[in-house]
């Protein structure tokens, strides 16, 4: 949230679409929805107390951090929560104007994964309803899969995160902002059952990311400029904006809602945002400031 917070500040930047995937879904839709009702400051606005609606609704929830994360390695969540009970449905529909989302000028995309074929199943601003966000952050080991139209879905992460290919396809800008907070890389290697089973999550949250990327870096080099198409993908810019705060927490994190570990994660994206050499627009225009060639590093050789 502290990163799109900056970025809301920043009056030059003008928001053609946003793709969020999980709790990222939940962000963008609720960025939208204020944004219709109040601009940057709107968007801000609706941001901030969507998590402060979400962190009180934690306070009194059966789902804390520390033993649901346990009790979830050895329970189905059809034990853990047969009713599917989930406090966010509610929060969403406090918090987010479909309407306005659905007649929105910025456009919308979010990703579940369709339980059945593995496969992802993107959302556009037509599309939404609060089920649609819950299925984008359904971690299946934690919720029920969420059904949409008779079939089930699971966290959208599985299979995009984010899908960042429609923002090329159906945007005219030329510069795509990345938020990233899974980790990519780490430095040692996790010897506890704790530490192993959150870097395991985290390989997979990235992997789609990561191929997309690649697609993205190899379609820069062989993508004919002269077509519409091409162009587009010719001459799409890539700016990545994380945080090396994030490695230092762990998947159970995830479950963390309390206001002050919020407000933490807030400051860390704000000071990255205020960081990012590209913020004022320095790098708008120009190559992208993440390395594509070096995605492709072992591939064309």
């Amino acid at each position: 949230m502290g990163g799109l917070d900056r970025l809301l500040e920043e009056a030059r930047l003008q928001i053609e679409g946003v793709s969020g995937t999980s709790a990222g879904a939940m962000n963008a839709a609720v960025l939208v929805s204020g944004f219709e009702h109040g601009g940057p400051a709107g968007a801000r606005k609706s941001l901030e107390q969507f998590w402060r609606r979400v962190s009180d609704a934690a306070a009194f929830s059966t789902f804390r951090r520390m033993p649901f994360d346990m009790v979830a390695r050895l329970l189905s969540p059809h034990d853990l929560n047969p009713t599917a009970f989930n406090p966010l449905r509610g929060i969403l529909r406090e918090s987010v104007d479909l309407d306005a989302v659905r007649t929105s000028r910025i456009k919308l995309f979010t990703t579940a994964t369709h339980l059945r074929t593995g496969q992802g199943r993107l959302f556009r601003n037509a599309d939404l309803e609060p089920d649609v966000l819950l299925a984008s952050a359904c971690l299946a080991t934690l919720f029920k899969a969420v059904d949409i139209d008779g079939e089930a879905y699971w966290d959208g992460g599985y299979a995009g995160n984010p899908t960042i290919t429609p923002l090329i396809r159906e945007t005219d800008s030329t510069d795509t902002r990345l938020v990233q907070i899974n980790p990519v890389e780490r430095s040692e290697v996790p010897r506890s059952a704790r530490d192993i089973i959150s870097r395991l999550n985290e390989v997979a949250f990235n992997a789609p990311l990561l191929k997309e990327l690649r697609m993205i870096a190899l379609l820069h080099k062989v993508a004919d400029a002269g077509t519409a198409e091409g162009n587009r993908w010719a001459t799409m810019r890539i700016h990545r904006l994380d945080s090396p705060a994030m490695s230092t927490l762990g998947y159970s994190s995830k479950l963390n809602a309390e206001w002050r570990f919020l407000t933490m994660l807030h400051d860390e994206g704000w000071r990255a945002a205020q960081a990012f050499p590209g913020l004022h627009g320095s790098v708008l225009g120009e190559p992208s400031s993440l390395d594509l060639d070096a995605l492709l590093d072992g591939i064309l050789q």
